[in-house]
């Protein structure tokens, strides 16, 4: 699904809406590394998750735009314009609805609601029935000031577009980039380097671009083909510099991770490559709030340096499917049952938030009770 306006249009549509969600600066900060890969933020001082957002893109104008919508999509999730019920699980159950309580997403000491507890529920459609189901509002909300919330805050499956649509195509893409980058993690270390890719391999003026401004600026590169078995490409990019991979010490931040899911697989690889360049200057600027000192201490665990002598052999994955209906059915012969898209934006807004919640799939690393679900312990076993 191509997205139904350019970079520049999509910004001067939400360009006068910045101020009312409190973003009050979009700054350019390319110039803060040598690669040259456009990075722009975007910063909302009274946020009530992170103040700083960033985006990325091929030019100046794509990467400004996706800081500004990732400040927008936040500062939405934050304060959700949705109704809430506030009911209990079994109540809506004997109503004849469907309940989620979504246990996978418990923070590290929450406890899932009971039957009879009165909690705020919100509505969202199952992706794969067209269903409408409840889940927890607390499940779905960014808002990190939420006293003892127990479901963990995240923004993983959140995305924004210029239609509801485009906010759920790739809201569902982030979650299945997620879960495959997670597979991927638990295979041996020998599994791992067999998917790795040569760029050239992918014949795209883009890919080979980026690659070249890379190579030029000194920084080593490895990409991954860590595709699931839903069969939507994803790609997972390393870079690092090469007098940092030859010190006697380096250091965690000396190796930046970027991943993208689509349905084409070079442009599964642009979205890698620029947002492990994206990563470079996060650490770079030091202004992330979500990135804190001990960070820049770490070591870098020594299995990271030796992703890149890993042999680039590998073949890209073939495309997937380009739109929901297809990528839903993959979803479903991966054994995955349930996709709920819950609409977190108002109809009056010229652009769209949606949450993007699968269950089955796996998660990133975070705060959670569950840090892995079935899918990843049955592929470590499998190993």
């Amino acid at each position: 699904m191509e997205r139904i306006c350019s970079p520049d249009e999509t910004f001067e549509r939400v360009r006068p809406w910045l101020k009312t969600f409190g973003i009050t600066r979009l700054g350019r900060q390319t110039g803060l590394d040598n690669i040259g890969i456009p990075v722009w933020c975007a910063y909302t001082p009274n946020a009530k998750s992170i103040v700083v957002a960033q985006g990325k893109g091929l030019t100046d104008s794509a990467a400004r735009t996706s800081a500004a919508m990732e400040a927008l999509e936040r500062a939405v999730a934050c304060d959700p314009r949705i109704s809430t019920n506030r009911t209990s699980a079994s109540a809506l159950r004997n109503a004849g609805g469907r309940v989620e309580l979504l246990a996978p997403l418990l923070a590290r000491n929450g406890s899932l609601p009971s039957d009879g507890e009165p909690v705020a529920f919100a509505a969202g459609e199952d992706l794969l029935t067209g269903d409408s189901v409840h889940v927890p509002f607390e499940a779905v909300s960014l808002d990190r000031t939420l006293p003892n919330c127990r479901y963990w805050q995240s923004s993983d499956g959140l995305a924004s577009g210029n239609t509801h649509d485009e906010a759920v195509f790739h809201g569902l893409l982030e979650r299945i980039e997620r879960d495959a980058h997670v597979l991927w993690q638990v295979l041996p270390e020998a599994r791992q380097h067999s998917r790795c890719l040569d760029p050239k391999a992918l014949e795209d003026d883009d890919v080979n671009a980026l690659v070249a401004m890379i190579e030029d600026a000194g920084v080593a590169l490895r990409l991954f083909d860590v595709t699931s078995d839903i069969g939507i490409p994803c790609i997972a990019a390393f870079l690092a510099a090469k007098n940092a991979l030859a010190s006697r010490a380096p250091r965690y931040v000396d190796v930046t991770f970027g991943c993208g899911a689509h349905p084409f697989p070079e442009r599964a690889a642009v979205r890698a490559l620029t947002e492990a360049a994206q990563s470079r200057v996060t650490h770079i600027s030091g202004a992330r709030d979500d990135v804190f000192h001990e960070t820049y201490r770490r070591s870098l665990p020594e299995r990271l340096r030796r992703l890149f002598c890993a042999d680039p052999s590998g073949r890209p994955p073939a495309p997937g499917p380009e739109d929901l209906q297809g990528i839903g059915l993959n979803l479903k012969r991966a054994g995955v049952t349930r996709a709920i898209a819950v609409r977190l934006s108002g109809p009056d807004l010229p652009f769209a938030v949606a949450r993007i919640l699968v269950p089955e799939l796996e998660n990133p690393e975070g705060e959670r009770r569950q840090r892995f679900g079935d899918r990843a312990i049955a592929a470590s076993f499998a190993s």
